[in-house]
């Protein structure tokens, strides 16, 4: 989870020549979750995880999305500043997790879009609790594709390595006993 505090606001009271707060100090938990993404999703009508670039307004929506805090007055999210976004960022593109793939393993990247609805399918189809869709979106992207790895039956041997492998017996066996085939 991420927290931002949004500072408390003073103005000048011109009348009563004192200082008044204009607005609370407020703190927001946020969570970048399948639930969170589902949301933002079901508003916008369009995939979150692309590269294209969201505008002010989408990417404010998207904190609200991830907002745990109840009873947060809308106004809030205009007080979020560059440095609140930044900070949102860097914790949407953290892993979140101990797990590493080696290069080799990673495939060439897909051009299909990946929306909530499929993340929710590959859950059901790895038998992945529907509880874990309020985890860290990377770290359950994460445990979505150990779980794929963990499935798929163990490599087997090439054929071209097969192959060659009983090339070699057969000639150390002709080597051994002194034939020719």
């Amino acid at each position: 989870m991420l927290q931002l505090v949004l500072p408390r606001i003073e103005g000048w009271d011109e009348e009563n020549e004192e200082f008044v707060t204009i607005a609370k100090e407020q703190k927001l938990t946020l969570e970048h979750s399948l639930v969170s993404l589902s949301k933002w999703e079901s508003k916008w009508h369009k995939p979150f995880l692309t590269k294209d670039t969201k505008s002010v307004e989408e990417t404010l929506d998207y904190i609200r999305c991830m907002t745990l805090t109840q009873n947060v007055d809308p106004n809030t999210y205009k007080r979020i500043t560059n440095e609140h976004i930044n900070r949102v960022n860097a914790y949407i593109a953290d892993s979140m997790t101990a797990t590493w793939f080696r290069k080799d393993a990673v495939k060439q990247p897909s051009n299909e879009t990946i929306t909530s609805e499929r993340i929710y399918y590959w859950m059901i189809a790895l038998n992945i609790p529907v509880k874990f869709e309020k985890w860290h979106l990377n770290r359950l992207l994460t445990l979505i594709r150990v779980c794929n790895e963990e499935s798929k039956p163990k490599n087997k041997v090439a054929r071209k390595d097969f192959l060659d492998r009983r090339r070699a017996m057969n000639k150390a066996r002709k080597e051994k006993w002194n034939t020719k085939g």
